[in-house]
């Protein structure tokens, strides 16, 4: 189904992120957002080395031993530069990194605002489904550094530059569950 380099790709996600878990998940091993990333960009046509920059996202911002010029060599520099797009400064607080994240997108190409929706819609997708299984909503929502009102604003304000520069199905898809999760938020 993929090609050799999606697989080195999965490949080095699982051993980059090994021991990780989801965000107030001790059962879920990180890679799988990483993996469900890939798998909504292959479903919306995204090529190959988008794909592996789905995959590698996250690498640079939280695994040790991880970089830009890492990624350039082991896989390319178009997928470092996808990943680079992508990849907060932690030194940074919450808002300010929220914040630069939906002022960039106007800045970036039309596959890392991909891989940026594709991202988001898993997370929002992971939320909605926490929210849906578990009644206590003020739980869920204490994971978040930004709580529930500011959680749900920012999120929202990225969403919207997202479908403003991409304006796909997937940015659509991204749309529809944000407005799912703000109904379900209630």
């Amino acid at each position: 189904m993929f090609s050799p380099g999606v697989e080195r790709a999965i490949q080095a996600s699982i051993a980059a992120h090994a021991g990780q878990t989801r965000k107030g998940s001790l059962d879920t091993p990180y890679v799988v957002h990483p993996i469900h990333v890939a798998l909504l960009l292959a479903r919306h046509g995204a090529d190959e080395e988008t794909v592996q920059a789905g995959l590698l996202h996250d690498v640079v911002e939280d695994c040790p031993g991880w970089s830009l010029a890492r990624v350039a060599v082991e896989f390319s520099p178009r997928v470092a530069t996808i990943v680079g797009d992508l990849t907060e400064d932690k030194s940074k607080s919450w808002e300010e990194r929220k914040r630069w994240a939906v002022e960039h997108v106007e800045h970036m190409s039309a596959e890392s605002a991909a891989v940026k929706a594709a991202d988001k819609l898993h997370n929002l997708s992971s939320l909605l489904a926490e929210l849906r299984s578990n009644p206590d909503h003020a739980q869920v929502w204490s994971k978040f550094k930004g709580g529930r009102e500011r959680t749900l604003q920012m999120s929202g304000d990225l969403v919207d530059a997202l479908h403003a520069h991409l304006d796909s199905p997937l940015s659509r898809e991204l749309v529809a569950t944000m407005l799912v999760l703000r109904a379900a938020a209630r």
